[in-house]
C-alpha cells in the first residue's frame, strides 16, 4: 500500500468516528448512562481498539516507507556523485600530458597520415597536391577506412552491427557529392579503372584459395544452376522491362540487366571467409558453394556485359563480337589453368622463401591488365 492510499484509508476512518458521533448526539442519547464508565475511555471499545491498532501500524509503516525513501534518495545521489567523479577522471585521463589512451592514437595515426603524405609527395610532386592522382586515392582510401570504423561503432539493439563497407559506400558518395571536395580530390580514368581491376582480382583471389576442392566437387552442379539461373534471369527480365517501359535497345537492355544482374563479390566473399572461419556450414559446404557461384556469375556478368558494349559500339557484325567473348573466356580458362600447375610446382617445398614467392606469383598473375 502506497503513502497516499495509506493517507486517504486514515481520514476515512477519521470522517466516520465524527459521523458517529454526531448522529449519536442528534438522537439525544446519553451514551455514557447506557454503558456506564467504559464510555469515557476508547479501551472499552473494542472498534475503537480495531482503529487504534491500524493506525499503530499505519504509522510504523509510513516511518519504514519514509526511512526507505529517504535511504533510496541517499543512495541515488550518491551514484550521481560516482557518476561525476567517473565522468571527471575520464576527462583528466583523455587530456592528461603526455597524452595516453584515445588522444594518444588519434595523434599517432594523423601524424603517420602526415608523414605518409609528405613522403609520396617528395617524390612524386604534384601528383600528391590537391587535384592529383595520388592525392585522390589517398584521401578515398583514408577517407574509406574513417567511414567503415565510425559505421562500425553505430550499434542497433537486437540487430548485427553495421558491416565497414556501408560506412566506405557513404563516404565515397559523400567525396563524389560535394561540391568544393569533389573538385580537389580527382582520379583519372586510366588510374580509376586500374584500381578496380585490381580490387576485383583480389576479390576474386581471395574467393579462390578459401574454395574447399572436396566441397566443391560435390557441388558443382548446383554451383552452376545458381549461378547461371539467377544472371541470366535478372538480365533477360531487366533487358525486356527497360525495352518496354524505356525505350531503350536491347542491346543496352541487356547491357544493363548484367550490371544489375552482378553478384557484388566486395560483400560476398568477405563474409563468406567470415562464416566459414567460424564454421558455420562448412560441412555442408555452404561457403564454397555461395563463393564458387558468386565468382562464376560475376564472370558471366562481366563476359555479357563486355560482349553487348563491344555489339553496340563496334562497326563490324555481331557474330564476331560473340565470338570474341566467347574467345575471352575460353582463353581465360586455359591460362588460369596453366598458371596453377606452375604455381602448383614453382616454387618448390625446399625453398626457404615459399610463402613470400607464391604471393608475389599470386599478385602478379591475378591482375588482369597487361603483362
Amino acid at each position: 500500500m502506497s503513502l497516499w492510499s495509506r493517507l486517504y484509508f486514515i481520514c476515512v476512518l477519521k470522517m466516520g468516528d465524527q459521523y458517529n458521533e454526531n448522529e449519536t448526539m442528534g438522537q439525544g442519547k446519553d451514551i455514557t448512562a447506557e454503558i456506564g464508565p467504559c464510555a469515557s475511555t476508547e479501551s472499552c471499545n473494542p472498534e475503537h481498539n480495531k482503529k487504534g491498532e491500524v493506525l499503530e501500524i499505519l504509522k510504523t509503516t509510513d516511518g519504514a516507507l519514509l526511512n526507505e525513501e529517504s535511504t533510496l534518495l541517499n543512495s541515488g545521489s550518491h551514484q550521481q556523485e560516482d557518476h561525476r567523479t567517473t565522468a571527471c577522471l575520464k576527462i583528466k585521463r583523455f587530456w592528461a600530458c603526455p597524452p595516453h589512451g584515445l588522444l594518444s592514437v588519434i595523434i599517432t595515426k594523423g601524424v603517420m597520415l602526415i608523414l605518409v603524405w609528405a613522403v609520396i609527395w617528395s617524390i612524386t610532386g604534384p601528383q600528391c597536391l590537391p587535384g592529383g592522382n595520388l592525392f585522390g586515392i589517398l584521401a578515398l582510401l583514408f577517407c574509406a577506412v574513417i567511414g567503415g570504423k565510425l559505421i562500425g561503432l553505430i550499434r542497433i539493439r537486437n540487430l548485427p552491427p553495421l558491416p565497414p563497407l556501408l560506412g566506405m559506400l557513404l563516404a565515397g558518395f559523400l567525396i563524389r557529392n560535394i561540391p568544393f571536395i569533389t573538385d580537389q580530390v580527382q582520379i583519372s580514368y586510366k588510374w580509376s579503372a586500374a584500381l578496380r581491376n585490381i580490387a576485383l582480382a583480389i576479390i576474386l583471389t581471395r574467393a579462390g584459395l578459401g574454395l574447399d576442392p572436396k566441397a566443391l566437387r560435390k557441388l558443382k552442379a548446383v554451383c552452376l544452376r545458381l549461378s547461371l539461373g539467377p544472371c541470366c534471369i535478372e538480365s533477360c527480365s531487366a533487358a525486356l522491362m527497360s525495352y518496354l517501359l524505356m525505350g531503350l535497345p536491347l542491346t543496352w537492355g541487356f547491357m544493363l540487366g548484367f550490371v544489375l544482374g552482378a553478384v557484388s563479390p566486395a560483400v560476398v566473399v568477405p563474409s563468406m571467409l567470415l562464416l566459414q572461419k567460424e564454421g558455420y556450414g562448412v560441412d555442408k559446404g555452404i561457403p564454397t558453394l555461395l563463393m564458387a557461384a558468386g565468382s562464376f556469375d560475376d564472370v558471366l556478368a562481366i563476359t555479357g556485359f563486355n560482349t553487348c558494349f563491344g555489339m553496340a559500339f563496334s562497326s563490324g557484325s555481331t557474330l564476331n563480337s560473340i565470338i570474341r567473348g566467347v574467345l575471352e573466356v575460353v582463353v581465360g580458362i586455359a591460362a588460369g589453368i596453366l598458371l596453377g600447375f606452375f604455381l602448383h610446382y614453382f616454387p618448390s617445398k625446399d625453398q626457404v622463401t615459399t610463402v613470400a614467392v607464391h604471393s608475389a606469383h599470386y599478385s602478379r598473375f591475378s591482375h588482369p591488365g597487361k603483362w
